[in-house]
C-alpha cells in the first residue's frame, strides 16, 4: 500500500506542523479557532495542540469573521519592533481574521487566505496584530487586495470586538488599537513573525 506525500501518520501539530502557506507573506494557510457563532473563546492548547475552552465570552460580541493563526508564526521581538509602544510581541502565533461571504460555522479547520492589511493592536504593552484576510477562492471576496477595498463598517466591526472581547466588569481593559494598515504592513507583519518563528523554534 502506499501513502500519499506528505502523510502523517499522527495529527501534526496545528502551530508548529502545518504548513504556513502557498505563497507567504501574501496568501497563507489559517488554523481556524473561532467562528462568527462562537459565544465562547477557545484557543489552541500550545503543548497539544487541541482546541482549549479560553472562556465563555461576557459581553454579547460575536467574532465578525473566521478567526485563528498563521502556522509557524511568532510574535517575538521583531513583531514588536514595528508597532509603535510595544515592548515585544505577545509570544503567541499572530493572529488573522478571515472574511469569507458564505457562513463557516466549523471550527478547527484549515483555510487558505489572501492577506489584505491588519489592525495593529497592543495589548498590555505587547503586540498583539489581527492580520485580516479574505478566503481564498470566495466568491465575493476573491478579487480583493487591499483592506481599502474592504466596506470600512466590516473592519470596524473587527475593530469593535477585540476592544470588547476582553472586557471584564469594573475594570478597565489595558487594550488599544490603532489605525487600520494595508496588505504592504500586513506582509511585513507576517515576515516578521516567520523570523521570530525561526529564532524562537528553529526552521
Amino acid at each position: 500500500m502506499t501513502f500519499p506525500s506528505p502523510f502523517y501518520r499522527w495529527r501534526p501539530h496545528p502551530w508548529h506542523g502545518l504548513d504556513i502557506g502557498p505563497n507567504p507573506p501574501a496568501e497563507v494557510h489559517a488554523y481556524i479557532e473561532l467562528t462568527p457563532f462562537d459565544l465562547v473563546k477557545y484557543e489552541i492548547d500550545k503543548e497539544t495542540g487541541y482546541i482549549r475552552v479560553d472562556r465563555p465570552q461576557r459581553t454579547s460580541s460575536q467574532p465578525p469573521s473566521l478567526y485563528g493563526f498563521i502556522p509557524r508564526t511568532y510574535c517575538g521581538d521583531r513583531v514588536g519592533a514595528l508597532m509603535d509602544g510595544a515592548k515585544s510581541g505577545d509570544g503567541d502565533p499572530l493572529d488573522i481574521c478571515v472574511l469569507s461571504e458564505r457562513p463557516i460555522s466549523r471550527g478547527e479547520i484549515i483555510v487558505g487566505a489572501r492577506v489584505v492589511g491588519g489592525l495593529p493592536m497592543l495589548d498590555g504593552g505587547e503586540a498583539d496584530d489581527k492580520i485580516i484576510a479574505v478566503l481564498l477562492n470566495d466568491t465575493v471576496w476573491r478579487d480583493t487586495q487591499d483592506i481599502s477595498e474592504l466596506p470600512p463598517v466590516l473592519v470596524e466591526r473587527l475593530r469593535h470586538y477585540f476592544l470588547t472581547y476582553k472586557l471584564i466588569p469594573g475594570r478597565e481593559a489595558d487594550v488599544s488599537i490603532g489605525p487600520a494598515y494595508g496588505r504592504e504592513q500586513a506582509e511585513k507583519v507576517i515576515r516578521a513573525s516567520i523570523d521570530d518563528y525561526e529564532e524562537e523554534f528553529g526552521g
